[in-house]
């Protein structure tokens, strides 16, 4: 099998790595907290101890991390990766990053001889953690079929949408309606609390209608128990639907319903909500009302 390195083993990362470590595939990890990366360690994945470490002598590179300054940093600073992988290796970049930044890293790749996969994932923890992603990818179809068996392992599905910043495009269209439609249910179950119908009448009606989007039963649980432990947390969709933002600037468009969302959730991040699900959007509206 194929030595694959694999850099961001936070609450995705580190249940993608460990589906393909489960299959045989050989690991070199890295990760700025060393301590997530104690279970892949036990079970036989080399560790480094910086990113440029990882690529010295693996055939793939993974990497999912949280924010593109951070995907930059990591691949090109002064313990950066990408100047030191091999030639014609192949970089699958899972990270949620805007459509630009993904051009950007690929030509970067390219002056040096880097193949690049535009590689984002719809999916939270359990589906992780299950081998069930989606991956929504963007690159050329020979570096996709070679990439192919880690998606298999990692997700129930590919999608190959086209060229390079293809899959970032789609992902972020994903993100900005999770996010505008977790705000307006949270904010049609505040307004019905308010208005003295009770919270298992407005579950049971308004998840039954159509207006009301099928992820919300999804994640019905979660608000009728004040579960906000995070599958995905809320200081990451604020900061998926910024990078939305910035697409839209790029691309001339109006996206007013997107913004608005966008400040919902980051006032939800100032007061503290930042690290908890994105679903406690629904506590932090209970609160003003």
């Amino acid at each position: 099998m194929k030595k694959i390195g694999f850099i961001g083993l936070g609450i995705m990362g580190s249940r993608m790595a460990a589906n393909l470590q489960n299959v045989g595939y050989p690991l070199v990890i890295y990760n700025r907290t060393k301590e997530k990366a104690t279970n892949l360690i036990s079970n036989g994945a080399q560790w480094a101890d910086s990113p440029k470490e990882v690529v010295q002598n693996v055939d793939i590179l993974v990497t999912m991390l949280s924010t593109p300054k951070i995907v930059k940093e990591v691949a090109t600073g002064n313990q950066g990766f990408l100047s030191l992988l091999k030639d014609n290796s192949l970089w699958i970049n899972c990270s949620t990053v805007n459509p630009s930044f993904a051009r950007e890293m690929d030509n970067r790749a390219k002056q040096l001889g880097i193949r690049y996969l535009d590689a984002p994932v719809a999916g939270t923890k359990a589906p992780a953690e299950n081998g069930e992603l989606l991956f929504l990818v963007g690159g050329d179809q020979s570096s996709i079929n070679e990439a192919a068996p880690l998606f298999n392992v990692m997700g129930k599905k590919t999608l190959h949408l086209g060229k390079v910043g293809a899959g970032s495009s789609i992902k972020m269209l994903i993100n900005q309606l999770l996010g505008q439609s977790m705000v307006a249910f949270a904010e049609a179950m505040v307004m019905g609390e308010a208005m003295g119908l009770e919270k298992d009448t407005l579950f049971n009606v308004l998840l039954n209608t159509p207006v009301v989007a099928p992820v919300m039963s999804v994640i019905r649980s979660k608000l009728e128990n004040s579960d906000y432990e995070a599958n995905f947390p809320l200081k990451w969709i604020q900061k998926d639907l910024h990078l939305s933002s910035i697409s839209a600037y790029e691309n001339g468009v109006a996206t007013p319903n997107l913004n608005t969302t966008k400040e919902i959730f980051a006032q939800a991040k100032q007061q503290g909500y930042g690290d908890l699900d994105f679903t406690s959007v629904y506590e932090f509206l209970n609160l003003k009302k």
